[in-house]
């Protein structure tokens, strides 16, 4: 969508405190619209589907349903919403998963309000959104041995990633690249070895270490 139009937004977050002062910020700057907030990651799920907000504040740890589960749930339901998790710790062990499960990015919770007034406008747009503070953190949690400096990814493999970064399925992307699914598969396979990760997640944290994706 066009940043040119109002975003809306869904917070959802186990802390009144923490959706008052979320909700004040946005409602006091332009291009903004906040539509509603949920307590948990089940009832930020029903709000969803009642809202259809453009982009979701997801909280990651909130007791009665978790940040993760909720991103998992809402792509399986092909939500038009893009989720922006908000996260208390660059440590949080639910970051890769969140990621993995189709989150759009992540911020730390005290992030300067322009940070995540950009992040916002970046996820509305279907653009990935990895603070480079965080992202650095990130991948130092999913470091392994660095891949031999001559192993560069090729143009297609380079394609892929960008997709994966962007939170596109195997499926999304075969169609998007006229291969199969088998073919991204392999694709993905050669990715990992390269960069020496396990997981999509990782794979787009180092990426954006070596300045692969930017």
């Amino acid at each position: 969508m066009s940043t040119d139009h109002t975003i809306s937004l869904l917070i959802v977050d186990d802390h009144p405190v923490v959706r008052d002062g979320l909700r004040g910020m946005f409602e006091s700057a332009a291009g903004f619209t906040v539509l509603g907030e949920a307590a948990d990651g089940v009832e930020g799920v029903t709000r969803v589907a009642e809202l259809d907000p453009d982009v979701v504040l997801m909280d990651l740890r909130m007791p009665g349903g978790g940040g993760v589960d909720a991103i998992k749930e809402l792509t399986r339901r092909g939500a038009r919403a893009r989720v922006l998790v908000l996260t208390t710790y660059d440590t949080d062990s639910d970051t890769l998963p969140a990621i993995e499960a189709g989150a759009t990015g992540y911020l730390l919770k005290d992030a300067p309000r322009e940070e995540l007034f950009a992040a916002v406008r970046a996820a509305a747009d279907g653009r990935t959104v990895l603070s480079p503070a965080v992202a650095s953190r990130l991948v130092t949690a999913v470091r392994t041995p660095a891949a031999p400096a001559d192993e560069t990814l090729s143009a297609r493999e380079r394609e892929v990633l960008v997709l994966v970064a962007r939170g596109t399925s195997n499926k999304e992307i075969a169609r998007e690249l006229f291969i199969s699914e088998a073919t991204v598969k392999t694709h993905l396979t050669h990715i990992y070895g390269k960069l020496g990760v396990k997981d999509r997640a990782a794979a787009v944290a180092v990426a954006y270490d070596r300045k692969i994706l930017g």
